[in-house]
């Protein structure tokens, strides 16, 4: 399974990169205003760290003005997938950019339907928000489940991207369920990494080296 950091945060994804761990960023509005630039200079810097996909969103709701946003987007980087929210006009607009080459990321998918239907349009991921299913008291994995269910009954060349990512287990269950990628905040891509008996290990065999003597 690829993984992507879901951040703007050039530290936090210079820190993840460093481990080998991202294959891709995703970034949205809210992530690009916290830190305080403007989306392309968080786009370029992004791309001069890590060389895959990085999802860039655009802003407009009309297939006119997402073709426009998303051309321009895709112009800073070769690397760019223009996100697109998983609208009517939205899936207007990722037909073109299928027809033009340009690479997306259908957004703000939560049902089989939609996913169903920007697979269609040509889209090169799709993202279901599983974290705010569960929120109002739904199933993200069954989502997840039923989108790469029906992706290979059919043959659709469309990645199933899990998004809103609010734990270590959705990262696994997503896995278990072969979704092709997954975009993690830093912060739970840490708390993949940490378990209590490396930690106790590591000491252990850090106060037995003391014991050891000296060479």
């Amino acid at each position: 399974m690829k993984i992507f950091i879901d951040t703007a945060d050039i530290d936090e994804i210079r820190d993840a990169a460093a481990m080998g761990l991202v294959d891709g960023v995703t970034t949205n509005p809210s992530l690009i205003a916290k830190t305080g630039r403007t989306l392309e200079e968080c786009i370029r810097d992004i791309c001069e760290i890590v060389d895959g996909p990085i999802s860039a969103e655009v802003l407009a709701t009309d297939a006119e003005g997402i073709v426009t946003e998303g051309r321009k987007l895709a112009a800073i980087h070769e690397n760019i997938v223009v996100k697109v929210p998983l609208i009517a006009e939205g899936l207007k607009a990722v037909q073109v950019f299928a027809a033009e080459g340009i690479k997306t990321n259908v957004t703000l998918c939560f049902s089989p339907t939609q996913a169903l239907f920007a697979a269609k349009a040509g889209a090169t991921y799709v993202s279901p928000f599983i974290g705010r299913i569960d929120d109002i008291s739904g199933e993200g994995m069954e989502l997840i489940e039923q989108i790469v269910t029906i992706y290979s009954n059919y043959g659709f060349q469309t990645e199933v991207l899990a998004a809103s990512i609010r734990h270590p287990v959705h990262v696994v269950q997503a896995a278990l369920l072969g979704a092709h990628a997954a975009t993690i905040p830093h912060k739970i891509i840490h708390q993949l990494l940490k378990h209590p008996l490396t930690d106790a290990g590591l000491a252990r065999f850090l106060e037995d080296a003391k014991k050891t003597p000296a060479g």
